[in-house]
């Protein structure tokens, strides 16, 4: 199998080379293999966010390695970096973050769009394809603030999806829906990790869930538990 994320040594400091610099991350190693559903665990102010925003490219490490599909991102500049973030990391959030007045087709092309600069016929019927997928297509042309909360939650995952990443890195994607919608909603992201082979990292504070993923770790004052 090939391995989709590595991280090496990754520390991350904040106010660097002030009288109040602090190291929030101490020396992570992770690597996550294709197909592989793990779920990130960890309190308040543990470091799991700020891990999870390096792992999305959305901040960059003080010193370590980050890579994904065996690319090392730290050589990259910023529009590489966006170009690759786009590409391979899909992002599901614990709200929804829809474009309320658009349809569920339109939210699910928004990543295809936002690539390609233009709708193709292509578009429209991958979005078609994936709202299928989620049980949602009978939805297809209503707003999402016309959908309820499990519903807007699985067109999120279809967006998710939109761009066929490696890697799908959902944020406490149920922490907002009741117990039968979070089980629905942990289950249908299961399934397509199955299904495609996507790789998964969950981060979640319920021990249910976390205990029905491949593997889970621990985030620590900062460092993995072992």
């Amino acid at each position: 199998m090939a391995e989709v994320l590595k991280l090496e040594q990754i520390k991350k400091s904040y106010n660097l080379g002030t009288a109040v610099e602090t190291e929030v991350l101490h020396g992570i190693d992770l690597s996550m293999q294709s197909g592989d559903f793990l779920a990130l665990m960890g309190p308040s102010g543990s470091g799991k966010s700020t891990l999870l925003n390096i792992i999305g490219l959305l901040d960059r490490p003080t010193s370590g390695r980050l890579l994904i599909n065996a690319q090392d991102t730290g050589r990259l500049g910023d529009a590489a970096l966006t170009r690759l973030r786009g590409e391979t990391i899909g992002f599901i959030f614990q709200y929804h973050y829809l474009i309320s007045a658009f349809t569920a087709h339109e939210n699910v092309m928004m990543p295809m769009l936002v690539d390609r600069g233009h709708p193709d016929a292509e578009m429209a019927k991958r979005a078609d394809v994936l709202l299928e997928r989620v049980g949602l297509s009978r939805w297809r042309n209503n707003n999402a603030m016309n959908m309820s909360g499990g519903q807007q939650q699985r067109v999120a995952i279809a967006r998710a999806l939109a761009m066929n990443p490696d890697l799908v890195l959902a944020d406490e994607p149920t922490g907002n829906l009741d117990t039968k919608s979070a089980n629905a909603v942990f289950e249908l992201m299961r399934e397509i990790n199955r299904e495609r082979g996507t790789t998964f990292l969950l981060v979640t504070h319920n021990d249910d869930l976390a205990k029905r993923c491949d593997r889970i770790v621990q985030v620590v004052d900062g460092s993995l538990a072992t």
